[in-house]
């Protein structure tokens, strides 16, 4: 009894960590507080910092409009990635948003280091930054990624790899290039569905590096404006009716109903274009009659 007893003890002081372990592990699934970001405002900042990133373009553009033509298509490119850098610069470097991230009261926060429980959790918001890894593997993978899928495929294309059946290295490297280019587009995919069922990860190089988008303010309305959709569907609804209306009215009736109205609106102005302005009198027209030389001060 005495072994017996023993043992119990000792099994007691074997569970006891795990238990404690698995009670913690209960506890805070219990008490971490589930949040979701809308879907909608996450690819409309996407959406907004490519139409920003355009703008940006075009106004460099006009810059160069006066130089040769065709300059800055060899270096497009370039000139895109330097755009991509500017925008990274001043805003995912700082611990900034970017323009549509800031629009859409979005921010990135490390998933690793977000807190799961605790006194620091009240909205399931909190969380810190990028670190300074996850913004540079962020700039590399994204800017420097998107320049050298861009010259690749613009340097494959002059160079011809597809066609070149002389040299098998070439045609092989183009094989390659497109096989990886379809398997990061299915794996885009496999995550944008993830995406819509989850709510987290919109692209594939925020999966990898844990970068979530989460809410700057959780107090924010989603201010959207719908002025100038409604303005858009006021016109369209219009010209449809108009489109479907003008057909069946009788045109002939129109016409009779607005012919006074013409008439009157017409002698009116044609009198007072042929009377004088000072005199309120009709002009005369001085003429010669050929071959009788009648004229108008004889008729007088």
């Amino acid at each position: 009894s005495c072994i017996m007893l023993k043992i119990a003890r000792l099994e007691l002081v074997l569970l006891n960590p795990l238990f404690n372990i698995w009670v913690f592990a209960h506890l805070s699934f219990v008490t971490m507080i589930p949040i979701t970001i809308s879907r909608v405002n996450q690819f409309d900042a996407a959406r907004l910092d490519v139409e920003m990133s355009a703008m940006l373009k075009e106004q460099l553009v006009k810059v160069f409009s006066l130089m040769k033509p065709g300059l800055l298509f060899q270096y497009e490119p370039e000139l895109d990635a330097f755009l991509e850098f500017l925008i990274w610069r001043f805003s995912i470097w700082v611990d900034k948003p970017t323009p549509g991230n800031a629009l859409m009261n979005l921010r990135y926060r490390d998933e690793r280091a977000a807190p799961i429980a605790g006194k620091e959790v009240r909205t399931g918001l909190e969380g810190p930054g990028l670190s300074v890894s996850q913004k540079i593997l962020y700039c590399i993978s994204t800017v420097g990624g998107q320049y050298l899928l861009s010259r690749l495929q613009s340097f494959s294309a002059f160079r011809r790899w597809g066609d070149s059946e002389q040299r098998p290295l070439a045609r092989r490297a183009w094989g390659l290039v497109q096989h990886a280019e379809g398997l990061y587009r299915a794996v885009s995919f496999f995550n944008l569905l993830s995406f819509l069922y989850g709510g987290r990860y919109k692209t594939l190089v925020e999966r990898i590096l844990k970068a979530r988008l989460v809410y700057g303010s959780p107090n924010m309305n989603r201010a959207v404006s719908f002025e100038y959709m409604n303005r858009q569907l006021v016109w369209n609804e219009f010209s449809e009716m108009l489109l479907l209306l003008l057909p069946l009215l009788n045109s002939s009736s129109v016409k009779k109903f607005l012919l006074p109205f013409s008439k009157d609106k017409s002698a009116s102005s044609s009198g007072d274009e042929a009377n004088c302005p000072i005199c309120v009198s009709s002009p005369s027209i001085p003429f010669v009659a050929l071959p009788c030389q009648h004229s108008d001060e004889a008729k007088r």
